[in-house]
């Protein structure tokens, strides 16, 4: 073994950057590593700012994936549609492993610093909100927290104005089987959905016959694949919450841990879910 040290420069590698992108250049790593102010001097605030600045790069990437998806599906590409929604499993699996490190946090820990986060809260979170509109769980009431944001809110408010990714899965369905889309439920765009007696039979005439219908039922699969791992994000939401501060309020006023179990009974794609007991 030689003692003299590995130089990549002789094998080709740029070693110099002077006239040159650099890697720091193309991704701003200066402004990006520069983002993390933290209010106190606990050790984990430090965690807790990176584990949220994290998630939000992750939720800007699901949303450049979902907004193509429903693009994709609207133009009937559901090869292209197929491989999006598979990232987007895959991406809520990266975001679910984020709470693993935020669980090492111990709730004094967290006390240290909670003071120092005022009224903010991930309640606040508009990608969070965006994300859940696109899918279909539309309440308008939470548009109010982002009014002080007039961009935010805008953005808000004309992802109620279209149709969810929801409805457009349901005018895929519809259009395929029948051949139209006259007898699709008209799409409540400003209004959660709930559960559809006939939407959940055109699916279950899906799962009684997949090999007519495999693109359907390929469909449904990831829905319900993208969805488990939307869920489970959730639930390790609720549990690391109760872990770190049990049943106190969260930092922006709502109920803390009973607020997050309640969103926990959502369904996104609920026909998909509850047609399993007629299989």
């Amino acid at each position: 073994m030689s003692n003299t040290p590995y130089n990549p420069g002789q094998e080709g590698a740029k070693m110099g950057f002077a006239d040159a992108m650099s890697y720091g250049d193309y991704l701003h790593l200066d402004a990006l590593l520069d983002q993390q102010h933290c209010k106190s001097d606990a050790h984990d605030e430090m965690l807790f700012i990176i584990q949220h600045q994290t998630s939000e790069l992750w939720m800007k990437l699901a949303l450049h994936e979902l907004q193509a998806a429903r693009n994709a599906l609207q133009q009937g590409q559901t090869a292209e549609m197929f491989k999006m929604l598979a990232r987007l499993s895959r991406i809520f699996e990266q975001l679910n492993s984020a709470w693993d490190v935020l669980r090492t946090m111990t709730p004094a820990d967290y006390t240290r610093f909670r003071e120092a986060l005022g009224p903010s809260s991930g309640f606040q979170s508009y990608q969070y909100r965006l994300i859940e509109y696109v899918l279909g769980n539309r309440n308008p009431n939470m548009l109010r927290p982002h009014e002080h944001v007039p961009e935010v809110h805008a953005i808000l408010s004309a992802e109620l104005a279209r149709p969810s990714f929801y409805d457009e899965v349901n005018r895929f369905l519809y259009q395929t089987l029948d051949g139209h889309t006259e007898n699709m439920p008209v799409p409540q765009l400003d209004a959660p959905h709930a559960l559809n007696a006939d939407i959940q039979a055109r699916w279950l005439q899906v799962y009684q016959d997949i090999e007519s219908h495999w693109t359907l039922y390929e469909l449904a699969e990831k829905l319900v694949d993208l969805e488990d791992y939307f869920r489970r994000w959730r639930f390790n939401h609720v549990t690391t919450v109760e872990r770190v501060i049990g049943f106190k309020r969260g930092t922006g006023g709502t109920s803390g841990v009973q607020y997050l179990r309640r969103m926990l009974s959502v369904e996104l794609f609920p026909e998909l879910w509850t047609l399993r007991g007629d299989l």
